[in-house]
Parts: structure tokens; C-alpha cells; sequence
């Protein structure tokens, strides 16, 4: 993106909460987020995220900030939260490097799991709002009609390539998961390997702090145990490697899951894999994760006892 075509309200939101315009872009990006990465005029490299601002901004940058204050592996927010119009908008440094580690192996479960359990012990620490509402993609306790959360770009869509398949999934997975009756906690809900960044064997940086959430820590640990080998379209990992996922996870946070918990678990693996099969029908992505949760459904719904 050359310089000149960055937001108009782009330049002077850095020279007031930053000291310095843009001198050069980086990189920049646009998913849920907008993400810039800016040279500025010192010399200093930079990050701004902004997005809609849904009330959950403010939580997940001072949860962040506490985060990389107690040397957490992730970048450090620069500013807090500011509005800018409709927008939310933060600057962070800006921690370049590292490696995606690609693979779905047990081994490579473990080695995430090592990463998560700490990062929820941590996040277990931190006191904050709850970042509500939840990102959709676990967001199954939503009180819209229906089965899914009410997202514009995917409700106009034909919904008739949702296979009935995805939709029984769900929907067996979701009542499952609104009857656990457990506490909620604050966990990264987006933890997947296009979010990590790895040097060897120890992690480097997590990013998508943008995706805290508000759910059941067995929930959130069952959705990554899912997720966590995606590295570009959203994918499910083998039941192998998901159950090696928590059961490394609760090794490193030294404690077992009752039957409850893990079913829990099960279910939320499942939720999850079905939005993102749902979402790539819809929007003619990758069918690599439909394809996945049809072949393992059925062991994860007698896993999650729905």
C-alpha cells in the first residue's frame, strides 16, 4: 500500500498518540481488523489495528499490555484503545520474525499445548471486562433466533450450500455447550498456527489478541485443540492430535478435567469446525474443513456426549 493511500484519519492519529507521522508502510492487512505496519518519520517501527467498535477493544489491549508486561511472548500495546469514528484503534510495537509451525501431528499438539496452558494461566491473572461479545466463531451462546450469530456478510448469502450435514453438527454440538453449566474465564479463541510465530522450539510471539473471549476454559481449550494446526484456511485436526492437545494441556497446567469438562471440550472443537466449514461454503473457500468435520463428527459428538 503506498503511503498516500493509507485512511485519511491515519497520519494525524500517530502524530497525536504517537509523536510521528508515517514515513512508509510496511505491510498492512484487512480481515476483521485492519492492521498497518508503519515506518514512522524517527525512524520507528509501528503497528495500528483498528476495527468496528463492538465494546470488546478496551479489554483485550489491557489484557495484552498486562501480558507482555509480565514478558509474555507478544507485542507490546503502545496505546490504549482509542475511537475514531465507528473504529477502535490501538498502535503496538511492532515484533517481526519467526517461523509458522506447520504440521497436525500429536507432537506438534503438544508443543502448542505447552504455549496455551500458559497463556490461559496468565490470562487467568488479569482483570478486565469481559470482551464481550464473544467472537463468533465461539460465540454459540448468542441469543439471536436461529442456530448461528447474526453476521451480515454471511446471512445474505445463499444459505442453501450449507450442507444439513454442518448444520446437525452444530446444532448437536451448541445444545451441548449451552448445558455445561460452567464459569467462564478470559482464553485466546483464535489460537491457530497462523497466530503463532516460533523460533525453534520456543514460541516467539502469539498475535490476534483482538479474539479474546469470555467462555468456559474447558470450551476454549477444546476450540484450540481443533484449530491449532491452521495455518491458512481454517482446518480441524485429527482427533489423535486433538486429543493429544488436551491432554498435554492439562500436564501443563496441572489439572484434570472432569468427564464434564471434557466433553465440553469435544463439543467446542466441534462448534468451531462448523462455523469455519459454514463460512468457507458461503463464501466458496476451502473445503478442507468440511471435509474433515464430516469424517470425525460422529467420534467427536460420542466424545462430546451429543
Amino acid at each position: 500500500m503506498p503511503l498516500d493511500e493509507v485512511p485519511d484519519w491515519l497520519p494525524a492519529w500517530c502524530l497525536d498518540h504517537l509523536g510521528g507521522q508515517p514515513a512508509d508502510v510496511l505491510f498492512h492487512s484487512r480481515q476483521v481488523s485492519m492492521v498497518f505496519g508503519l515506518r514512522l518519520a524517527d525512524g520507528r517501527d509501528v503497528v495500528v489495528k483498528a476495527r468496528s467498535d463492538d465494546g470488546r477493544a478496551a479489554s483485550c489491549v489491557a489484557a495484552q499490555a498486562e501480558l507482555a508486561g509480565r514478558g509474555f511472548a507478544c507485542a507490546r500495546p503502545l496505546t490504549p484503545v482509542v475511537g475514531v469514528g465507528a473504529l477502535a484503534v490501538h498502535a503496538e510495537e511492532y515484533r517481526p520474525g519467526g517461523e509458522v509451525l506447520q504440521g497436525d501431528s500429536p507432537d506438534i499438539a503438544v508443543w502448542c499445548a505447552e504455549v496455551f496452558a500458559p497463556l490461559m494461566a496468565e490470562l487467568a491473572g488479569v482483570r478486565v471486562a469481559p470482551p464481550l461479545p464473544n467472537p463468533p466463531w465461539v460465540r454459540w451462546d448468542h441469543t439471536e433466533s436461529g442456530l448461528w450469530p447474526a453476521i451480515d456478510f454471511l446471512d445474505g448469502r445463499d444459505q442453501s450450500v450449507v450442507s444439513e450435514h454442518i448444520v446437525a453438527t452444530a446444532e448437536r454440538a451448541r445444545k451441548r455447550l449451552l448445558a455445561a453449566g460452567l464459569p467462564c474465564v478470559l482464553g485466546h479463541a483464535d489460537f491457530e498456527a497462523q497466530n503463532l510465530r516460533w523460533r525453534g522450539r520456543q514460541v516467539w510471539a502469539v498475535h490476534d489478541w483482538d479474539s479474546l473471549a469470555w467462555q468456559p476454559e474447558a470450551a476454549l481449550v477444546g476450540a484450540a485443540s481443533g484449530s491449532f494446526a491452521s495455518s491458512g484456511p481454517p482446518t480441524l485436526a485429527p482427533i489423535e492430535s486433538s486429543e493429544a492437545f488436551l491432554m498435554a494441556y492439562q500436564d501443563f497446567r496441572g489439572r484434570l478435567f472432569t468427564a464434564a469438562e471434557l466433553e465440553v471440550a469435544w463439543a467446542a472443537s466441534l462448534w468451531m469446525a462448523a462455523y469455519n466449514a459454514r463460512e468457507m461454503a458461503l463464501c466458496g473457500g476451502s473445503p478442507a474443513g468440511g471435509e474433515a468435520l464430516r469424517a470425525q463428527a460422529a467420534d467427536r459428538l460420542r466424545r462430546a456426549n451429543a
